[in-house]
């Protein structure tokens, strides 16, 4: 199978439906920021982190392609056709509690953290502001359509989660906090 098809040659793309939209359409573009952000994701993974951090980020980008598959199809049924694409209260649990142990092990926050430090956490920064901007693009397309409202929820606690791991990283790699 060939990776190119030449279809989008002209600016359209292909929905799980099988409609076409133009590649502008806020559906493709909330969907491609939840790309970016698995890709940002991919990125911190790369850089070796401990195991029970790695495995965390590893169920992230399996939910992240499960929110994707539900903002390609228009139809709505992604989630209910595959267990693999649903995105359940039990996931934003999960982060949940992954954000309550990770905060019990940092100092109290008492003021704004400028993003940076060690080359983990700067990653983890990053994959928080890009996870706020996919956050913005399904509010955008919300507007419009119907949409599982635990998207924005999963998206909403993954920048605190991200947030957190990144003074966890920076903290775990002796890098101080640059407050402002």
């Amino acid at each position: 199978m060939k990776i190119y098809t030449k279809t989008g040659d002209t600016g359209q793309t292909g929905l799980g439906d099988g409609s076409r939209v133009g590649k502008d359409d806020p559906r493709v573009a909330a969907y491609g920021d939840v790309d970016e952000l698995n890709a940002v994701i991919g990125l911190v993974r790369s850089q070796s982190p401990r195991p029970e951090l790695d495995a965390l980020l590893h169920d992230v980008q399996r939910d992240l392609f499960a929110i994707g598959a539900q903002l390609a199809d228009p139809k709505a049924r992604a989630g209910a056709n595959k267990a693999k694409a649903a995105v359940t209260a039990a996931h934003v649990d999960r982060l949940e509690k992954a954000i309550d142990a990770a905060t019990e092990e940092l100092p109290r926050l008492t003021a704004f953290i400028l993003p940076g430090g060690s080359p983990r956490g700067a990653a983890l920064h990053l994959a928080r502001t890009v996870c706020r901007r996919a956050e913005r693009a399904i509010v955008e397309l919300a507007h419009d359509v119907e949409l599982d409202a635990l998207l924005l929820a999963y998206l909403n606690r993954l920048s605190d989660l991200l947030f957190v791991l990144a003074r966890q990283a920076n903290q775990q790699d002796a890098r101080p906090e640059d407050v402002w």
